[in-house]
């Protein structure tokens, strides 16, 4: 019988299209790799993989013996998964890609308890803003942010996001408030470049109008953006995840709060698939319970945007969007 460890490693080249990148995602010498694929091919009786002008492709028995053992080794994980619980616990390793600055603040702390409740559970996190491939990078999840696109990844909404205006006290003196969507078009703002959408929409009652913001600083990170917003350098526009600490403190001051800015969401993202591992699914369930709902960064932020609306001008020139 074939060994589970040569099948992973056939998997793997196929899915890597070679023995030197299948070598790297599995941390092995690739003259390993090669043993173990002829091993298999000595085992099978069968030629599995063929060399192209692109690369290692395989054959067709390759690719029937490649889908049979991919089920084989789903329903292995399904059945480890099943006896672990039976012994409260989580066992093998959590791959997860996570955005930079939610990542650190609030993942780290919970993938943290989860380490501690689960002493042979693994978490190998990637903290980046990059979008990653989760089937070709071998990610069991991935937690994004935003408005997601179409695709064969099942996704679970963990909780809302919103996102406020913000400047310093300080820029608010030497440049003033703006009091409608188009007046930043008067100001320097600070503009996020990872957004798919460059452009800001505000509604105000049942008109939306779109600004596209202007300013000599642009980052790509939301915590780069709010000390450029802290040192008075121009208008952020962050979600308030970010900006909840800073508006309680005073540092940072809302603005255009008469104006609604579409709601995005926190998502968990999985490959495609009806079998749910465990360990994802723990992750699921531990985010869901912590950040579900109104996520504790809003419930009294929301409350003080509200007062604060109220005691604004009524903005009325809102511009129906094109």
């Amino acid at each position: 019988m074939p060994d589970i460890e040569d099948i992973r490693c056939f998997i793997e080249v196929v899915d890597s299209g070679g023995f030197g990148r299948a070598a790297k995602r599995l941390g092995i010498a690739k003259s390993i790799v090669s043993r173990r694929i002829a091993r298999l091919e000595a085992e099978l009786d069968a030629r599995l993989l063929t060399r192209t002008t692109r690369g290692i492709s395989a054959t067709e028995a390759g690719l029937e013996f490649k889908m049979r053992s991919e089920r084989i080794l789903a329903d292995l994980a399904e059945a480890r998964d099943a006896v672990a619980q039976h012994g409260n616990g989580i066992v093998g390793t959590l791959r997860l890609s996570v955005p930079l600055s939610f990542g650190v603040r609030y993942v780290a702390p919970v993938l943290a308890e989860m380490a501690a409740a689960h002493p042979r559970l693994g978490i190998d996190v990637a903290y980046s803003d990059r979008i990653v491939d989760l089937i070709g990078e071998r990610f069991d999840a991935a937690i994004r942010i935003g408005y997601l696109r179409d695709s064969s990844l099942i996704a679970r909404k963990i909780a809302p996001v919103y996102t406020v205006v913000l400047a310093s006290t300080d820029y608010i003196a030497r440049h003033g408030r703006p009091r409608t969507p188009d007046d930043l078009m008067r100001h320097e703002c600070i503009v996020y470049t990872a957004a798919s959408d460059p452009d800001l929409r505000f509604r105000c009652g049942t008109r939306w109008t779109s600004v596209r913001p202007r300013g000599r600083l642009l980052a790509d990170n939301g915590e780069a953006i709010l000390q450029w917003a802290r040192a008075g350098l121009g208008i952020a526009v962050v979600p308030t995840f970010l900006a909840a600490e800073d508006i309680d403190r005073g540092t940072l001051v809302p603005l255009l709060t008469n104006y609604e800015m579409p709601e995005a969401g926190i998502y968990v993202v999985r490959p495609p698939g009806s079998y749910l591992p465990a360990k994802v699914r723990l992750l699921i369930d531990t985010l869901a319970a912590r950040f579900g709902g109104e996520p504790y960064w809003d419930a009294c932020l929301l409350n003080r945007l509200r007062r604060r609306q109220a005691s604004e001008p009524a903005a009325a020139d809102c511009i129906a969007s094109g």
